[in-house]
């Protein structure tokens, strides 16, 4: 039996190493299942190109994964330099040839001077990582008024296979990924003096035909990575999962909800 996501504390972020080899090794697979992910970044490019007097010179995806948005930023600000930042070096490696110079980096630790690019762009990154240094850090390497395009998961991320599990043990969804309210986060985007421009939220869904193949789907993402390893579900438990799962059933197949937030902010008007 495959082993199903495992536990972490509602606020703590994953394990460095334990990301960054879950991303490495999803790295082949990850844009044949990555259609959420391909929705919330096209989302992403459309509001982070409604300012057409906004026209940046340089330009970081951090966090850029297989850089499936660097075309889309690529036509959009064609005049500026493009600068791709991933601390899986087995996703930088899939990136578009010549697209933008590779940077293996932490999203914690940016290697960045500061003031030192005009527009930061992170899509479904940041849930990775402690929300409070990261926002402080891209507010540090930002030119005073620069822009923040973000997309990161809320709370309600997977709440099926937390509501599943319930059915398994009786706990409260431990066995899922806890992400970061977008209280807490618009919390600690004006800790770091950042102004929010706009901001939106709304449920993207992937399905499957079983559970099965939704969670291989979600290990492949690199969703399923946060630490120890639980044992695999004996048959029992592995019943209960699935029969409280297809209660969920929708006619394209199983869905795993993606709580989405989108939001577009203004870098601090001076040195942080």
């Amino acid at each position: 039996m495959t082993a199903v996501p495992e536990s972490t504390p509602p606020t703590a972020p994953a394990p460095k190493r334990a990301v960054r080899a879950a991303f490495d090794k999803a790295a082949p697979a990850y844009d044949a299942v990555a259609h959420v992910q391909r929705a919330a970044c096209d989302r992403l490019l459309s509001l982070a190109g409604a300012d057409p007097a906004f026209c940046p010179n340089t330009v970081l995806d951090a966090g850029c994964g297989t850089g499936y948005a660097l075309p889309g930023l690529a036509a959009r600000f064609p005049a500026a330099r493009l600068l791709a930042l991933d601390f899986a070096p087995a996703m930088l490696a899939r990136h578009p040839a010549g697209l933008a110079l590779p940077v293996c980096g932490d999203l914690e630790h940016l290697p960045l001077a500061p003031a030192s690019i005009d527009a930061l762009w992170s899509s479904y990154a940041i849930q990775w990582c402690e929300p409070g240094r990261t926002l402080a850090g891209m507010a540090r390497v930002l030119r005073p008024g620069g822009r923040l395009w973000l997309c990161t998961l809320g709370p309600g991320t997977l709440g099926e296979l937390r509501a599943a599990f319930r059915a398994v043990d009786g706990g409260e969804g431990a066995h899922v990924l806890r992400f970061t309210p977008p209280e807490q986060l618009e919390t600690h985007l004006a800790a770091a003096g950042f102004r929010v421009l706009h901001h939106e939220r709304a449920t993207l869904k992937a399905w499957a035909p079983d559970l099965m193949s939704l969670l291989k789907d979600i290990k492949t993402l690199g969703a399923h990575q946060t630490g120890a390893r639980r044992a695999p579900l004996g048959k029992a438990a592995w019943a209960r999962l699935s029969a409280a799962y297809e209660g969920y059933r929708e006619a394209p197949g199983l869905p795993a909800s993606y709580d989405t937030l989108w939001y577009l902010a203004e870098a601090p008007p001076g040195p942080r």
